[in-house]
């Protein structure tokens, strides 16, 4: 696996963590599910903060990708 398609998975995984810990923080915003999140510690602030830092490494993968040129890795 060349350095671009790694790049390019680590974006697409932290992009889908994002969505997910964003969604979980909606849930708990509408008292749904708010007992489990309590259970694990976990604020509607904490998954705000993780979501946010999935997105920003989500993006900046993307824009490494995209400043190389997608030529991979210089030492192949």
């Amino acid at each position: 696996m060349d350095r671009s398609a790694c790049l390019h998975l680590v974006a697409r995984i932290m992009y889908y963590v994002g969505w997910l810990t964003l969604l979980c923080g909606g849930l708990v915003h509408l008292n749904i599910a708010r007992t489990l999140f309590m259970a694990m510690s976990l604020t509607k602030r904490n998954l705000f903060e993780v979501s946010v830092m999935c997105f920003v490494i989500c993006m900046a993968s993307e824009i490494r990708v995209l400043a190389s040129g997608g030529k991979g890795s210089a030492a192949s």
